[in-house]
């Protein structure tokens, strides 16, 4: 992957961060919050139909994301950023 991909992506997730620690938990991108938690070191881990399940190493909570017209769920926004605060989670940086 080109450095500018990677370097937008990270960018994206970092403003986005932000915006959720801040509190602005409506009008979220569902692609762009799966990014975040990806670039925050979660895996998907399975899920049916339009649930997604997301799981990270050391956190012992599990995240069931399911999207509306392509937005997250504001409920499931602020569940991302009390994980966020309670493991002092940061993005990862790109090998």
């Amino acid at each position: 992957m080109s450095d500018l991909i990677i370097n937008v992506r990270s960018m994206r997730a970092e403003k986005l961060l932000g915006r959720i620690l801040a509190g602005a938990v409506r009008n979220v991108g569902f692609d762009d919050l799966i990014g975040l938690l990806q670039a925050l070191g979660f895996k998907e881990s399975g899920g049916r139909g339009s649930h997604r399940v997301f799981v990270r190493p050391g956190v012992a909570e599990i995240l069931n994301l399911q999207q509306v017209r392509g937005q997250a769920k504001p409920y499931q926004v602020r569940q991302v950023a009390a994980l966020i605060r309670q493991y002092n989670l940061d993005l990862e940086e790109e090998p």
